[in-house]
């Protein structure tokens, strides 16, 4: 049996990585935890091969936006604040008011600032689709 040699790491390359899709079922779940689970399938951390410079992540796509819970009085009580640079440019919506708008914005939002803020976090969220009904064009990808 041959020695392995201890003093080498493993570095992912971006030719080598091979990115699948999976699909998530949002309905009944609960917002913070299913936002730090597709958090971490987007980064890769999921998988032995994990690179932090390196975009390992999977493809994920997301169905039934509109059936997500939200804990305690947060549907009515969170509120989401966006500054547009102007001058009284202070924007604040409620999560009742995002989820009534488009429900699959307030999953987007979640899982946006729980990656970390680097070059590679624009990448790994592009790789997010977020669909309101069960209804999603990558029925192909998705096995």
């Amino acid at each position: 049996m041959a020695a392995r040699n201890m003093n080498r790491s493993f570095a992912l390359r971006v030719e080598d990585r091979t990115p699948a899709w999976r699909k998530i079922d949002a309905s009944g779940k609960i917002l913070g935890r299913l936002a730090t689970e597709i958090a971490l399938i987007l980064r890769g951390k999921d998988k032995p091969g994990f690179t932090p410079h390196t975009d390992s992540g999977d493809y994920v796509v997301v169905v039934n936006a509109e059936k997500i819970k939200l804990t305690g009085k947060k549907m009515d009580q969170k509120v989401y604040k966006h500054y547009t640079l102007w001058i009284g440019g202070l924007k604040e919506r409620t999560a009742k008011e995002i989820m009534a708008k488009d429900p699959s914005e307030l999953i987007m939002l979640a899982v946006k600032r729980m990656l970390p803020k680097n070059r590679l976090s624009d990448a790994q969220l592009r790789k997010l689709k977020v669909y309101a009904g069960e209804e999603h064009p990558h029925i192909a990808q998705v096995a």
